[in-house]
């Protein structure tokens, strides 16, 4: 990052394989990654700095029949692209280091430099990789270190001078240059080195996912860039003090690892249209399935069926946050609004944004709410969600971004050739 000028707010934006596999069903003419085509075009059409592919492992997880394959999907939305990072959900729970080092790889090639995984150590799916019961977290976590360890050594396995032009249009390669790696650890044995190429970026950039004690210390060792759910400011600040404390004990500098948060806004162009949609919103709530997704905020051990919508839960029935075996940094999140003296109702409606930082107003205002972070420090890398709808990507496109890029947040056009540039990362 140049001197003396702070780095900008880098935006994402999510490609769901749901609705272009939605909309294929009702026209099979349709390919399945029409619509996502078209929100990538969008979204580099505006100068967004990423696309964002979530995945899920379960048929039914969380209400959705699951997810496409977000590596192989990204590679097709690659192919349409030319300067839009492209950042892939992968658990390394359920994967090989070696295989994952050579599909982000490749990615990383077909893509001109433009790959970045997100790594979770996931919530949902052992049924189907032959597991009865989820891995405990610290047992995830401590996988999760490992397949990091030899990604990352497989990355760099190859060395300076191992190719270089015969100047003829074609390259020599000295393989003294490319040493094998020599890994074994406790659930991973890999000689290397990595048999394909070195890499556009070296290494595809690192998001990481996950805000419990395990996962703030995946973050700070690893990441480039956290993925987390801070609901508030105080939580926000908080937590970016925690992760960068640790990193920099680890040994990190240049303010890593950056933070991202996803902003689930509801846009109007009054502060009377505003007060309506939130009103109709929550009157809208289909309150049985809340309940059922609210016990799932709380790891799913917590049975709310029978108690009164207008009053707090009983405090007895709130689980200790370690005893959770899934998503722990979602459960502390709502198991602190639930101590805050929030009904039930409250609880419901605020579940529907899964514990992440929700904000209603016009684009000046929902401008403020983000600027208001930035400046504090906490906000590097915001994911802004709604391309696909006509309404809210006119809000997006027309008022929020213009609003955030007239206030010097937002940066006007790419930087430089590949992903890790535009974030503007040191080197590594």
């Amino acid at each position: 990052m140049s001197a003396g000028r702070r780095r900008t707010l880098k935006t994402v934006t999510g490609v769901s394989g749901a609705a272009s596999v939605y909309a294929a069903a009702i026209d099979p003419r349709q390919s399945t990654v029409a619509a996502s085509i078209e929100i990538a075009k969008i979204a580099e059409a505006n100068k967004f700095d990423a696309l964002f592919a979530a995945d899920l492992l379960s048929f039914g997880a969380q209400g959705a029949i699951g997810a496409q394959e977000p590596l192989i999907y990204l590679s097709a939305l690659s192919s349409v692209t030319t300067d839009v990072g492209l950042i892939a959900t992968v658990t390394s729970t359920f994967h090989h280091p070696y295989n994952l080092a050579r599909l982000f790889g490749t990615l990383d090639h077909v893509s001109n430099g433009r790959a970045a995984w997100n790594v979770v150590t996931s919530s949902v799916g052992e049924e189907n990789y032959g597991d009865q019961d989820l891995p405990a977290p610290e047992e995830r976590y401590a996988r999760a270190t490992e397949s990091l360890e030899v990604v990352n050594a497989l990355f760099d396995s190859w060395h300076a001078g191992a190719l270089t032009p015969d100047g003829h249009g074609g390259v020599v390669l000295d393989a003294t240059h490319v040493r094998p790696i020599d890994h074994t650890g406790q659930y991973f044995t890999v000689k290397g080195p990595l048999n394909i190429p070195p890499l556009p970026q070296r290494r595809p950039v690192q998001f990481q996912a996950g805000q419990s004690a395990g996962g703030i210390e995946l973050g700070a060792r690893f990441a480039e860039v956290v993925f987390t759910s801070l609901p508030t400011l105080e939580a926000a600040i908080t937590y970016t003090k925690t992760v960068r404390a640790r990193a920099t004990e680890l040994g990190r500098a240049d303010a890593l690892p950056l933070i991202m948060s996803s902003f689930h806004a509801t846009y109007g162009a009054t502060e009377d249209e505003v007060r309506r949609l939130v009103r109709e919103d929550a009157e809208a709530t289909d309150l049985d399935a809340g309940r059922i997704r609210l016990a799932d905020m709380f790891g799913g051990g917590i049975d709310l069926s029978e108690l009164p919508l207008d009053k707090p839960i009983p405090r007895h029935l709130l689980p200790e946050v370690t005893s959770v075996n899934r998503r722990r940094g979602r459960v502390e999140i709502f198991t602190k609004l639930a101590a805050s003296g929030r009904t039930l109702r409250e609880l419901i409606i605020a579940s529907k944004d899964t514990g992440h930082w929700a904000a209603a107003g016009t684009p000046e205002q929902l401008a403020d709410a983000i600027e208001e972070r930035y400046l504090a420090g906490v906000l590097d890398v915001i994911s802004l969600g709604g391309l696909a709808d006509p309404r809210t990507r006119d809000f997006l496109t027309n008022g929020l971004l213009p609003e955030l890029r007239r206030r010097g947040i937002v940066g006007n056009d790419y930087l430089g050739a590949t992903f890790r540039e535009n974030l503007e990362l040191p080197p590594l």
